[in-house]
């Protein structure tokens, strides 16, 4: 008789539990029944259950030959999920039993998954069989219908957890296995609705899987490391506390994409953008409902800490431009992505709504964004009363609504004023056009408006952040158009409009990637010849206007780095170096000849001047270089008298009309560059700096441009050093300049005026300044903000980090651990331009931590101990938000790129292979390497540091 018959027979004869197990026993002993005696008993009685669904007795069975020990769990978890893909075992009662009988066996032993759930023998790919097993099993849980008498599906869930932590080495998996694993567990993750631990592990897995599928072998590696990767969070060791009444972090994100709106990461890029809010999310291990609370919070927040004048860029205006106008898309957008990892519509509706609610309690930052709200219309006699009566949280409310992530009965509940709020300007324009409001701006910007009517819409615009996303994509499609069609007249007409008015160009750079519209004026540019137009002034004329607004662009939002777009690579140095002055033998053969032409042409007393037939054979983009040599070698000439004072002025009277204006900004930073240099020898470069910059034809936006570097020369005292005369008055070109950033409100230009002209010692001081800025406003629950871009450009970025831990040292020793643990991980986690800024993380792991490990090696036993525990903290934290951040692009995005420099997993390893080697001379990293291989949460996310 064999085991399976004695166990059938046994059952159904009525024979006791134990009488069946003595049984059991007997006939192994008395007979070879071979080593799998513990699968063959499993089956048997998991046959049985096919015919007698849930039956106790049967569980009675089990539990006795687990317990003991003639059935070990591990061969029943094998069997169980095996035999669970059997259409006829697929009840939810026997399943739900059958499965919790397994994880009490477990919980009970006290033993690790390995060694309980698998055998310690099992390979790994035969766990990851298991895994997949356990998957199915969760599947079926789905399939089958509700009920109260049984937790299958947190039982699976459960068990699924237990198995994937035992998958600890993928070195051994080929591509093609992986492909498997990963279509099972993206199936789960897009199809099931799995509780928030389970789908944190199996995202972990996930990503594992997709690095080792990777043709780069070092990604092959990375993904070994990251096998066990879980994405842990929510523990209180290491990682920290996590509190839910934080606004430094929300704080920082939001100033984040404010600051840095035109980068990769900023507000502007919709997928970036939505990646590092989802990896801020799970970082934080925050409740849908709490994370969002804190991001509003934090938004009301950097609103009331808002200036109502728009002089600079913590304005009112561009705080409520975002949080209003574009902060509800970019929540909408989250949704969608969180959908496609189990957060469900209704659920983040909830949480939206409750985070509203628990808004409307915060009636002290209500009012003080109402002040800074009526500070601001204040000084804005452009306002209607019902924008002035529209509170700042109702208009919020409403493009929550506009968009979709709120219902109207919860938003009428919220503010029942709501259904009386009279529409908006615009609202009512197009309503009564009887079309959208997108539609009514296309039919608003075009040729026949005239500037003001222009002007006017454009202040109507500002007032409503709910139009200036429809404004954008007016905009993005016009501009995209007329660029493809080559049509300069009206493309001419709409840069214009946009860069004679600054806050139009804040609305794109929110809402758009505002360096691909420069994308299209560089192809433009570089490649426009008037020799086949037939009206080549105008032509020309109108394509200055593009050089303008791309300048204009470059320089108020600081771009200088190469743009990719479409994966071509578009170099700024066309617009950027318009100001370089070549010697004639550097010149090309065509440079060289235009360059002769236009000279006779310009200051030659016996020219004709400029015709049709000069603009026809010269390329714009070859004129624009070589306008700053122009204008250098005709001051040279001037000083060898070889040309005379009427010359030079008829040769600028050309560049003072629409024909050639747009080749201003870099004449006059060319002889603004000479004069720096030169100084006393080059009296006649600072004549044409103020026959140009104080001519009533000098255009607004040169102006704008060209003054800070013009007030910076000027404060120089060699300048000063100049003797005054009624025709060279350096008082006159400073009155100008400041004349034109006082009336001008572009705040990079006033930035540029603070800094520029002040002693070099307060720019060199602005890292350390920032710093003492984000602490102090963090102690005041306010939302702190940390350029690092700009404190990387006064100082180098090891320097910087230095500053950063001798702040961050101090403060925690003040007790403010949490905060520093935020702002650190801030600056070291979150994804920058990477070339405007060099990655931080692996630069302070590399290369800072080693010395200040050395540092605190030396120090006294109490001092010594909190600069240990904030390195933990500091190290801990910053890698694992790293982990979020690489998670969320490459899901979010759907690209595998590594944004911090160099993945995580291979910072982590190398870390701790530099922890082990200094550890028998260092007990600072002895400590480091410990507490870190204690935590639990972070030993699963980098298992390179168990102990």
């Amino acid at each position: 008789m064999s085991l399976s018959e004695l166990t059938r027979n046994s059952y159904q004869c009525g024979v006791s539990p134990q009488q069946w197990l003595g049984l059991c026993k007997l006939l192994v002993q008395q007979q070879d029944v071979g080593v799998d005696f513990s699968t063959t008993i499993s089956n048997a009685i998991l046959d049985l259950y096919r015919l007698y669904p849930a039956d106790h007795t049967l569980r009675e069975y089990l539990q006795l030959a687990l317990s003991d020990g003639l059935l070990s769990n591990a061969v029943f978890v094998s069997t169980f999920i095996r035999a669970a893909r059997d259409p006829e075992l697929q009840n939810g009662s026997t399943l739900d039993m059958l499965c919790r009988l397994a994880l009490n066996t477990h919980y009970t032993s006290g033993s690790s998954p390995a060694g309980s759930i698998i055998s310690l023998a099992d390979s790994q790919v035969s766990v990851l069989s298991k895994v997949q097993d356990a998957l199915a099993l969760l599947r079926v849980a789905h399939s089958l219908p509700p009920s109260n008498f049984h937790q299958l599906i947190v039982s699976a869930s459960e068990l699924a957890i237990l198995l994937l932590s035992c998958v600890t080495d993928m070195s051994q998996v080929t591509a093609a296995q992986a492909m498997i694993y990963l279509g099972d567990a993206n199936d789960a993750l897009q199809s099931l609705r799995l509780s928030q631990e389970l789908r944190q592990v199996l995202e972990g897995f996930v990503l594992s899987l997709s690095l080792l599928m990777g043709d780069d072998a070092k990604a092959v590696r990375d993904a070994q490391m990251l096998h066990t990767m879980q994405l842990t969070m929510g523990k209180n060791d290491v990682l920290g506390t996590n509190v839910e009444t934080d606004t430094v972090t929300c704080g920082l994100l939001l100033q984040s994409l404010m600051a840095c709106r035109t980068c990769d990461f900023g507000a502007g890029s919709d997928l970036e953008a939505v990646a590092v809010m989802t990896g801020t999310l799970r970082w934080t291990s925050w409740a849908p409902n709490v994370f969002c609370t804190q991001l509003f919070v934090a938004a009301l927040t950097c609103i009331a800490q808002s200036s109502a004048k728009d002089d600079h860029e913590s304005s009112f205006s561009l705080w409520r431009a975002f949080v209003v106008g574009r902060l509800p898309r970019l929540l909408f957008a989250l949704e969608k992505t969180l959908e496609t990892h189990g957060t469900t519509e209704a659920d983040w509706r909830a949480a939206i709504h409750a985070a509203l609610l628990s808004l409307s309690q915060r009636s002290d930052l209500l009012a003080q964004c109402d002040v800074v709200a009526q500070q601001g219309k204040g000084h804005d006699s452009g306002q209607d009363n019902n924008t002035l009566h529209r509170s700042l949280i109702r208009e919020f409310i409403q493009q929550l609504l506009a968009v979709g992530i709120i219902e109207y009965t919860f938003a009428v509940s919220m503010d029942p004023m709501m259904v009386n709020d009279p529409r908006t300007r615009l609202q009512s324009e197009a309503f009564d056009h009887g079309c959208s409001i997108e539609t009514y701006l296309d039919s608003k910007l075009t040729l026949d408006s005239s500037p003001e009517d222009t002007l006017l819409l454009l202040e109507k615009i500002r007032q409503e952040p709910g139009s200036h996303h429809c404004f954008a994509a007016v905009v993005q499609k016009r501009f995209t158009s007329h660029s493809t069609s080559l049509d300069l007249e009206h493309l001419s007409h709409l840069t214009r409009t946009l860069y004679h008015h600054d806050f139009a160009l804040d609305i794109l750079s929110l809402h758009l990637k505002i360096s691909y519209l420069i994308c299209n004026a560089l192809e433009i540019i570089s490649e426009y010849d008037c020799e086949t137009v037939g009206d080549p002034q105008t032509a020309v004329s109108h394509l200055g206007d593009i050089v303008l607004f791309a300048e204009m662009v470059l320089a108020k939002f600081r771009i200088s780095s190469p743009i990719i777009k479409d994966g071509k690579m578009y170099r700024t140095e066309l617009l950027r170096c318009t100001s370089r002055v070549y010697q004639l033998d550097e010149l090309s053969p065509e440079h060289k000849s235009a360059f002769a032409t236009w000279y006779k042409a310009i200051f030659d007393s016996n020219s004709e001047g400029i015709d049709d037939a000069l603009l026809r054979t010269t390329k714009p983009q070859i004129l624009l270089q070589i306008s700053a040599t122009l204008f250098s070698q005709a001051a040279l000439a001037r000083q060898e008298n070889r040309i005379d004072n009427d010359t030079l002025q008829t040769g600028m009277s050309y560049f003072l009309g629409p024909l050639l204006q747009w080749t201003l900004v870099g004449v006059i930073h060319a002889m603004l560059f000479e004069i720096g240099h030169r100084a006393l020898v080059a009296p006649f470069h600072l004549a044409i700096v103020q026959t140009i910059l104080c001519s009533p034809c000098c255009p607004v936006v040169v102006r704008r441009l060209c003054s800070p570097s013009c007030l910076r020369l000027l404060s120089s005292r060699r300048i000063q050093a100049f003797l005054q005369s009624p025709v060279l008055d350096i008082s006159v070109i400073r009155a100008t300049c400041f004349q034109t950033l006082g009336v001008n409100k572009d705040p990079s230009c006033k930035a540029l005026e603070d800094h520029q002209i002040s002693p070099a010692t307060r720019w060199m001081d602005f890292p350390k300044q920032e710093i003492h800025e984000a602490l102090a406003l963090a102690r005041r629950h306010k939302a702190p903000r940390i350029d690092v871009t700009r404190c990387l450009s006064a100082t180098s970025p090891s320097r910087f980090l230095d500053l950063l831990w001798s702040e961050l040292s101090v403060a925690s020793s003040l007790g403010e651990m949490e905060t520093c643990r935020r702002l650190a991980t801030f600056v070291l986690a979150m994804p920058r331009q990477l070339s405007s800024a060099p990655p931080l993380l692996p630069i302070f792991m590399y290369n800072v931590l080693p010395c200040l490990i050395t540092v605190i090696d030396q120090q006294q036993a109490t001092e010594k101990g909190v600069n240990t525990q904030l390195l933990v903290t500091i190290i801990s934290s910053a890698l694992t938000a790293a982990l979020h951040i690489e998670w969320a692009v490459q899901t979010v995005c759907e690209e595998q790129r590594f944004v911090l420099g160099q993945p995580s997993a291979a910072v982590a390893r190398r870390l701790a292979a530099d922890l082990r080697a200094q550890k028998p001379s260092s007990s600072t990293s002895a400590t480091i390497l410990q507490r870190l291989g204690s935590s639990p949460a972070f030993v699963t996310n980098f298992p390179v540091f168990v102990m």
